[in-house]
């Protein structure tokens, strides 16, 4: 996996683009800056966006590609970002840190998932606030991006159970569209998902 996304950073554009993801950016406004952990961060658009706006990030993933470009984008907004490479698996995470996390289309097996995110929740600050965009199983066959195997995609159901020492404000599952870069575009189906540790 690591390979794959080298190889897909590597292109010069930024593929998912530099803009934020439109629910991260309405998440990530209702809060007051603190500090904020984003795994699988990629390319760094989303990091950079919470940093311009007075968050001390630090993002985690596991291509040296995606660091460069996020770094790039850092400097081009005058901001800083801490971005550790390192796979989510051995990621080492320190406990009650962080005041908020998201998990922004980060694909995982329900294995890895349950046990990233268990790091993720003991990485929060007691009244942390944690969210995710995911694709739903129900994107399976359409074009608009995501995981072709079904044991990367997620259901509600699923997603209920790994946020389950989350008070859960919000959890729905909704078709958005989609104009992230080349490959998330089109009408897509996703889960959304809200919870305080």
């Amino acid at each position: 996996m690591q390979e794959f996304w080298n190889k897909r950073y590597s292109d010069q554009n930024y593929v998912y683009g530099i803009d934020p993801n439109k629910f991260f950016k309405e998440q990530i406004g209702k809060l007051q800056p603190g500090k904020l952990l984003l795994p699988g961060e990629g390319e760094g658009r989303n990091a950079v966006y919470a940093a311009k706006r007075g968050w001390e990030v630090t993002a985690v993933d596991f291509s040296v590609k995606a660091q460069i470009k996020a770094n790039n984008l850092a400097a081009e907004h005058d901001v800083e970002i801490n971005y550790i490479i390192s796979n989510l698996m051995q990621a080492e995470i320190p406990q009650e840190e962080f005041d908020a996390a998201a998990f922004i289309y980060v694909h995982l097996t329900n294995d890895e998932a349950e046990k990233i995110l268990q790091k993720v929740i003991n990485g929060l600050k007691p009244g942390g606030t944690f969210f995710m965009e995911c694709y739903s199983e129900k994107q399976l066959g359409r074009k608009s991006g995501g995981p072709k195997d079904i044991n990367r995609l997620y259901t509600v159901s699923q997603v209920r159970k790994l946020l389950s020492e989350l008070k859960i404000s919000k959890l729905v599952e909704v078709e958005v569209p989609l104009e992230e870069g080349e490959f998330h575009r089109g009408k897509a189906m996703v889960i959304r998902a809200v919870g305080t540790k």
